[in-house]
């Protein structure tokens, strides 16, 4: 990683820390620096191919996804919507949040997390965990209990996916 602290304390980030997880079809850049996890905040880009994105679930976590490309199929809180490109979705803590690329092509967000965690951790034992493209009830329970996830149903669909 290639970091500088400047006199104002300020941080220039120039490393690219980064993971795949074919199975779910993300990719994962980080945008903060790795001392910079369990801060305040955690700033990812995620790159999701079409039809993929994450089951119904609730952590502690606010997230706010800033649309980069692409458009993707949200459910926060129980209500539906779709964003775009230059659009933002807000996930308050503990709220259930999902979504799906419903794009043809992969779709990217920049989404802050806060409090911040170690995001490159997390998405790098949840592909080690990932069976199939889903984790199994022990591996699920585990990965909760380790992370602080609640997972409370399946991804949303598409209809080649054919999911909820």
């Amino acid at each position: 990683m290639n970091s500088k602290l400047t006199e104002s304390a300020s941080l220039t980030l120039t490393n690219d820390r980064r993971v795949a997880i074919p199975e779910i079809g993300l990719e994962l850049r980080v945008r903060t620096p790795q001392d910079f996890a369990g801060s305040g905040l955690e700033l990812i880009e995620t790159t999701n191919a079409p039809g993929f994105g994450p089951p119904l679930h609730k952590h502690r976590e606010a997230e706010i996804f800033y649309i980069l490309q692409g458009r993707y199929l949200f459910e926060v809180d129980g209500k539906r919507f779709e964003a775009t490109a230059g659009d933002t979705v807000v996930a308050n803590g503990n709220v259930p949040h999902r979504f799906v690329n419903t794009d043809s092509d992969p779709s990217k967000q920049l989404v802050m997390i806060v409090p911040g965690f170690d995001a490159l951790a997390f998405f790098t034992k949840l592909g080690a965990a990932m069976k199939g493209g889903r984790l199994d009830d022990e591996a699920k329970q585990a990965f909760s209990a380790r992370w602080g996830v609640e997972f409370l149903g399946p991804p949303l669909g598409t209809p080649s996916r054919g999911t909820e």
